[in-house]
């Protein structure tokens, strides 16, 4: 995957969290908790793309 696309994804991923937080009401535990969530989803697929985490089977 290239650089580019990493970071169109990381800019999307941001956006949808940013207007989701922004926009669905909901309790602040529950903001907090889809906020963590995502963060260690978006970490954990980083780590895969780059190779680093081997959490996942590398799918090319």
């Amino acid at each position: 995957m290239s650089l580019i696309s990493v970071v169109v994804t990381l800019i999307v991923v941001g956006i949808l969290l940013w207007l989701v937080n922004s926009f669905i009401p909901m309790a602040a535990s529950i903001k907090q908790i889809l906020n963590i969530v995502v963060i260690v989803a978006v970490i954990l697929w980083l780590f895969n793309v780059f190779g680093l985490g081997g959490v996942a089977p590398r799918v090319s």
